[in-house]
């Protein structure tokens, strides 16, 4: 922000009217007054109060008039340096609110003409104002142009290049000369706020509201409120501002006023400004501090108004005067009233006798009346009468009846076991599903359910239900959660794996099957053993072939002797071999049959079964069901030498023989071997 300064040419030309003003009036000036001291009051009074309108202390008319005039001067500059410091500050000048004043008005102009004179300046226009903005607007707008010059920075690299007169004419040499080219106070001077060349100093001096510091150049604000050159009032505190001071109320006007520049509270004028709300049938009028709201209906007599301009009638019976004289009754009347003379007035329980002239005794218990209710005893009381209750009953004081009491309600919890239902005059207990209420009529006791076969197979009694279930093979069903359901354990995921042939559901259990022929059921009942027929003898094998047990069935095997060779009579049987021996049998002259070293050969075959138990049950092939059944048949040679076996050349060792394969249906293989 720039430094606030004043404007030198609008002090020159109030200096100019103050010399012109102090010539015409030096005459008529006595010798004791002197006019330098006149303006310093004047001056004095215009920093200090900022009022000229105060009245002033001289007794000369003279030196009144140049204190006036010293006042309103200093006045102007102050104001006007305000406003130049406004524009200094920013571009705008509407920062007082109160635009109607006489400071207001004057700071704005100044710091509009010094808004003029820096556009200008920034626009690279001529500082000497041509526009009939007037003189005093004309100084000013020069003076802020002039001021923008010599603050501006030369760019960098720039060099400032004087301009060359020595080509003009010496006539407009002078004419361009700036006759302030030799104040020292020109833009300022060194002063930060005010500057005076006196010729012989330059004098610096501060705006209203500023000291002047120690090194004679600068300006500090003055604390109003610490030195005491405030003007607030009572009531009011002082507040510093940079420059001046303002004056603020303690407390606020309240409601219905306003706060006034000049710390006053005004009363507010609702109805002017129309911010009441009156109705449209009633007048505004202003009170201080508020208003009130007068209908525009009058009523007639006999009537008075409510807040919404209604006539309401007046209840002239209820003054505290009584209208009427003793002895008679007022009755009020439609903006009216009426006095009736007073009959006897008799109280409850009593009426008038037949005679009206005295008040007789009501018997609210003649028949048929049954004020107390029906089978309750009414007794009859001058002015009344009372009750006598049954029991399960009590005296209403508000109905004057005999009311039933609710013991449910009454002694919650103690009545009853499990649910207490109230009765006329008593009450009754119940129990919940699965109770019956005890011989005392208050407990609940359990039901035994299953007494009376709820269930269809088996049931179990709880504690106020019951549980039904079913024997094994049954279960109960999920429809009633009663009837027991029979189990198809056939069925069951796992029962593929129950019988290992077939599986037949019956009721509450199952049976397990096994083929017809071959098989008999184990004594596990679930699994199939093979029946070996060769064992219990009842194969049709031939005495000729030997039986070979296979599963579900038997093979019949037979075993022929090699040439030279017979079979022998004692055939050794066991239960998982037969062996055939072959013994050697030499035809007449065979020479070579009688050398040869072997006398006899036994066969045998071995039945070795891969299993006897079904792994899987019925449902896939019947041949897959079986598995293969290997026979190992072995022959051995006894004897010693050498010999062969068939005609052919043998190993003197051992030789092996093949015997016929078993049927192709059964897979079974037979070998012979000879070690």
């Amino acid at each position: 922000m720039e430094p606030a300064w004043t404007p030198r040419p609008l002090a020159l030309l109030a200096l100019v009217t103050l010399l012109a003003l102090a010539t015409l009036l030096a005459a008529r000036v006595t010798a004791d007054v002197l006019l330098e001291d006149c303006c310093t009051d004047g001056h004095r009074l215009a920093t200090q109060k900022r009022d000229c309108s105060l009245p002033y202390a001289s007794e000369s008319k003279e030196c009144r008039m140049v204190q006036e005039q010293c006042c309103q001067n200093q006045l102007e500059e102050l104001h006007c340096a305000t406003g130049i410091n406004v524009a200094h500050e920013g571009d705008s000048c509407d920062t007082h609110h109160d635009n109607s004043s006489f400071e207001a008005k004057f700071v704005k102009k100044c710091c509009r003409c010094c808004l003029l004179g820096k556009a200008a300046q920034a626009q690279g226009q001529s500082c000497e104002y041509n526009l009939m903005i007037g003189y005093q607007c004309g100084l000013v707008y020069r003076a802020c142009c002039v001021k923008g010059q010599e603050t501006a920075e030369l760019a960098p690299g720039d060099v400032a290049v004087a301009p060359d007169n020595s080509k003009l004419p010496e006539e407009e040499i002078v004419d361009q000369e700036d006759p302030y080219l030799h104040d020292r106070c020109r833009g300022g001077g060194p002063c930060t706020q005010q500057c005076r060349d006196t010729g012989s100093a330059v004098v610096c001096s501060c705006f209203v509201g500023y000291q002047l510091l120690p090194d004679g150049v600068s300006c500090e604000d003055t604390n109003e409120c610490i030195t005491g050159l405030h003007n607030c009032r009572i009531g009011e505190i002082c507040i510093n501002t940079v420059g001046s001071f303002r004056c603020q109320r303690e407390s606020s006007c309240g409601t219905g006023y306003e706060l006034m520049e000049d710390n006053t509270c005004k009363d507010i004028n609702e109805c002017e400004i129309g911010i009441h709300n009156c109705l449209p049938n009633f007048i505004c009028q202003n009170t201080p501090g508020s208003f009130r709201c007068r209908p525009k209906l009058q009523c007639r007599s006999g009537f008075i108004q409510d807040a919404l301009g209604n006539c309401i009638d007046i209840n002239e019976c209820l003054s505290i005067n009584a209208p009427c004289p003793i002895g008679q009754t007022c009755i009020n009347t439609e903006g009216s009233y009426t006095c009736q003379k007073n009959v006897p007035n008799c109280g409850r329980g009593y009426h008038l006798n037949e005679e009206g002239t005295r008040c007789v005794d009501v018997d609210e218990c003649s028949p048929p009346a049954e004020p107390c209710g029906a089978g309750h005893l009414c007794i009859n009381t001058p002015g009344s009468f009372r009750c006598d209750c049954k029991a399960g009953y009590y005296f209403d004081g508000i109905s004057r009846t005999c009311a039933d009491i609710n013991e449910c309600r009454r002694y919650p919890g103690r009545l009853c076991g499990h649910k207490c239902e109230n009765t006329p005059g008593s009450y009754h207990c119940s129990c919940t599903v699965g109770f019956k209420l005890s011989s005392d009529g208050r407990s609940c006791e359990d039901l035994n359910e299953c007494s009376s076969n709820p269930c269809s197979q088996e049931c179990a009694n709880v504690y106020g239900s019951y549980q039904c279930y079913c024997r094994r093979g049954y279960q109960l069903s999920d429809v009633d959660g009663i009837t027991c359901e029979d189990i198809d354990e056939c069925a069951l995921p796992t029962g593929g794996h129950i019988c290992s042939y077939r599986c037949i559901n019956v009721q509450g259990s199952f049976q397990c099957q096994c083929p017809s022929t071959g098989y008999k059921l184990a004594p596990n009942g679930r699994s199939c053993q093979d029946i070996d027929e060769c064992a219990a003898g009842s194969h049709n094998c031939s005495i000729n072939s030997t039986c070979f047990n296979i599963q579900g069935s038997f093979r019949c095997l037979s075993f022929e002797c090699p040439e030279n060779y017979r079979k022998s009579g004692d055939t050794i049987q066991n239960e998982k071999t037969d062996t055939v021996r072959c013994i050697k049998s030499c035809r007449p002259n065979d020479v070579i049959c009688v050398l040869d070293p072997v006398h006899t050969i036994s066969h045998t075959v071995i039945s070795l079964p891969t299993f006897r138990e079904f792994t899987r049950p019925e449902g896939g092939p019947w041949d897959g069901a079986f598995g293969e059944c290997n026979g190992i048949a072995s022959a051995r040679m006894e004897g010693g030498g050498r010999g062969r076996l068939g005609g052919g050349p043998r190993s003197p060792d051992s030789f092996s023989h093949v015997l016929p394969p078993a049927p192709k249906d059964t897979g079974s293989k037979v070998r012979s071997q000879v070690p």
